[in-house]
């Protein structure tokens, strides 16, 4: 069957652009108009550009670097302080890239994506690569930045640059990058992504740099990496066979070896390597033989000694060992310490493991207390690869769904118990949570299965109120509690309520909870979905009419299918740069790197079950939709535009109410600046407001 809304796919033909450009109208009309949407707008804005925002930094020798955009930076300034600095409540910055004079100067709308400083040599913490991207697409390019004169290494003058692509650069010494990036034909996956692994020298083309790995065309990409800890520097080629498949090879000598050496761990499995060990996050059960003859569970966090790896003799000591109701939500490596986050019921806990001083022993553990209840915590390392004092400590941040961001630091330095965390930053509150409690329930979805949602409500709610509903169940991401200025004034101080279902296709309880719902069983996060939205209405939080739900890219599938499968109890629906057209979707953009999420719609074993979850083709006539929001950019090089182009064009044509707006930049996240931001937002509160409260 021929697609009659295929030409929708044409990125930027003038058609298709015409035919956006005419519904970016009608929805800029239609809400835009709607009382109270300049204040919702204004308020986003005032959280997004706050200035006593908590500037999360990063350290690289004598100071901490941060991004920061802000109502008169819209694009953002690159700076840095001193620790001591940074540490008070006015911190002294040092602007090192104002990226809105440099697209000025660029005639260019440039999108910080990152930098990384030197560390090693005479230049070390002298120069930098920075990352930028046009428009905020997933491509971008790689410059050499001097730190001392303000101003990118011109080419011409041995600077490195990377031309746009999807890939990636790293140094290793001051004349000595690792780079994986679109180099001419041949050199990508069928994904789009870098398939070559190149070392390569000051001074010469980038074409001619020396060849360390390629990859298939059919495989995902190929990524690189160093690590500069004094006595333990390594490089890293990082073979992506699929999402979930994948190998490390070691580089010993990444200035001259050519030799690399595979880690020998299952495809599925996540290894990283920490000083003289080798961790092992399993997402299959593997039993590892030899003096191993434990068979342990997907799940599981293992360690070794990295020589005796080397040599066969691995001698695993798992330091996290799944169970019904837990699962390891992550991990980070200072200089002597291992810090754990696990959660049990997506509830955290966070605990520090300290390696024995022999080869034999148990590593010690303590637990991290004092937390919030219902937060995230993220921990990071201040700067794991120094030697001194500093390489013990961490960052953590702390925030909930009514808790505002926290930034403290913990020293993990002396054996034993952690000491208390010193709170360095906090964030004012955006909006009066006081009325407002967060509790957590569970529904039971169509199998039995019980699925945890988190309820953000209004304290001794008497009554239904408009509800929104937000999931995303996919690619083994959990949805832990979090803050949002922005969620609590434009919805929840209207004395409305805000839910997130942790559904089976995230990583809530590990592993298995993400494979439970991959494939031909991708069903079950939609039933999912639908048994929470059930329970909100027959417990008494909403009614059907006053219930919205909202996702963005695998969340915009997730309520693409609810719109199809499930308009009868649902009031609205606002999806996000979505995935729609599932039989496309591999050749859309990065789709193929997503087949083992989804399956092969060309493959005729898997077709039938990818057409179930194709919300495009299910959409039917005679069938009464709720209203519906699609969002995207033009600027998405991830997830193609054209499938929310293309759901709006048929939903139109069975004559549901479909809005659309699609911005001209922003990428995957769908904006690039805190203006645009607050704008696609305000679009999506007002619509919700407008639909479920009247």
């Amino acid at each position: 069957m021929v697609d009659p809304h295929l030409w929708l796919e044409d990125v930027t033909g003038d058609e298709a652009l015409g035919w956006v450009g005419e519904r970016n109208a009608e929805a800029e009309a239609a809400i835009g108009a709607v009382d109270g949407f300049a204040a919702t707008e204004q308020a986003i804005r005032e959280v997004l550009d706050a200035d006593d925002r908590i500037p999360l930094v990063s350290r690289a020798g004598d100071f901490v670097y941060n991004f920061w955009r802000d109502a008169t930076h819209e694009r953002g300034l690159w700076r840095r302080t001193t620790m001591e600095s940074y540490r008070t409540a006015t911190p002294e910055w040092d602007v090192l890239l104002d990226v809105d004079a440099l697209s000025a100067a660029d005639d260019t709308l440039w999108v910080w994506h990152g930098a990384q400083v030197l560390r090693t040599g005479p230049l070390a913490f002298r120069r930098a690569l920075v990352s930028l991207s046009p428009g905020g697409s997933d491509a971008d390019l790689t410059r050499e930045f001097d730190l001392e004169t303000r101003t990118f290494v011109a080419p011409e003058d041995g600077g490195f640059l990377r031309p746009e692509g999807k890939g990636g650069m790293t140094w290793v010494d001051e004349d000595t990058v690792l780079v994986a990036t679109d180099t001419g034909p041949g050199s990508l996956t069928t994904s789009g992504y870098a398939r070559i692994a190149r070392r390569w020298r000051r001074g010469t083309p980038l074409a001619e740099a020396e060849v360390l790995f390629e990859a298939g065309s059919d495989d995902m990409a190929v990524g690189v990496g160093y690590d500069a800890t004094p006595g333990h520097e390594r490089g890293y080629v990082f073979r992506m066979m699929g999402f979930y498949t994948s190998q490390t090879l070691l580089l010993d000598d990444a200035r001259t070896g050519t030799e690399l050496h595979r880690v020998a761990v299952p495809d599925s499995a996540e290894p990283a390597v920490w000083r003289d060990h080798l961790l092992v996050h399993l997402r299959e059960e593997w039993a590892p033989g030899g003096d191993c003859t434990a068979a342990y569970p997907a799940g599981s966090l293992l360690v070794t000694d990295l020589d005796a790896y080397d040599a066969g003799e691995p001698r695993f000591t798992p330091l996290f060992t799944p169970t019904a109701s837990t699962s390891l939500a992550g991990w980070t490596r200072t200089r002597h310490r291992v810090v754990l986050v696990t959660l049990e019921d997506v509830v955290q806990h966070v605990e520090v493991l300290t390696p024995p001083t022999g080869t034999d022993g148990d590593w010690d553990r303590h637990p991290l207390t004092g937390l919030p209840p219902y937060t995230t915590v993220g921990v990071r390392a201040v700067d794991a690869t120094d030697d001194g004092p500093d390489g013990d400590l961490a960052w953590l941040d702390v925030s909930g769904y009514l808790t505002p961001p926290s930034l403290a630091l913990v020293d993990l330095h002396a054996a034993g118990a952690p000491g208390e965390p010193t709170v360095l930053k906090e964030s004012p509150a955006r909006f009066d949570a006081a009325s407002h409690e967060v509790t957590q329930r569970f529904a039971i979805s169509d199998d039995g299965t019980q699925v945890p949602y988190f309820v953000v409500s209004p304290r001794g709610q008497d009554g239904p109120v408009p509800t929104l509903l937000y999931g995303y169940g996919g690619f083994e991401i959990a949805l832990t509690p979090s803050y949002s200025g922005s969620i609590g004034r434009a919805w929840l101080e209207r004395g409305n309520a805000y839910v997130v279902a942790n559904i089976r296709g995230g990583g809530e309880y590990g592993p298995a909870w993400h494979q439970a719902a991959l494939r031909e069983n991708r069903h079950r996060a939609y039933e999912d979905f639908a048994a929470v939205a059930r329970a909100l209405v027959t417990g008494g939080t909403t009614t059907v009419g006053q219930l919205g739900i909202m996702g963005g890219s695998n969340g915009g599938l997730l309520v693409g299918n609810m719109l199809v499968r499930y308009p009868e109890i649902l009031g609205a629906v606002v999806c996000t740069v979505p995935l729609l057209d599932m039989l496309r979707y591999p050749q859309l953009l990065a789709g193929a790197s997503w087949i083992a999420e989804y399956g092969d719609p060309d493959d005729p074993a898997d077709r039938s079950f990818v057409e179930e979850i194709s919300a495009y083709h299910r959409v039917a006539e005679d069938v009464t939709y709720p209203p519906v929001l699609l969002t995207t950019s033009t600027r998405d090089d991830r997830v193609h535009p054209g499938h929310a182009r293309k759901m709006a064009a048929r939903l139109r044509e069975v004559g549901a109410d479909v809005t659309y707006w699609e911005n001209v930049e922003g990428g995957h996240g769908g904006a690039s600046t805190n203006a645009q931001a607050a704008h696609k937002a305000a679009l999506e509160w007002t619509f919700l407001a407008s639909r479920l409260e009247g």
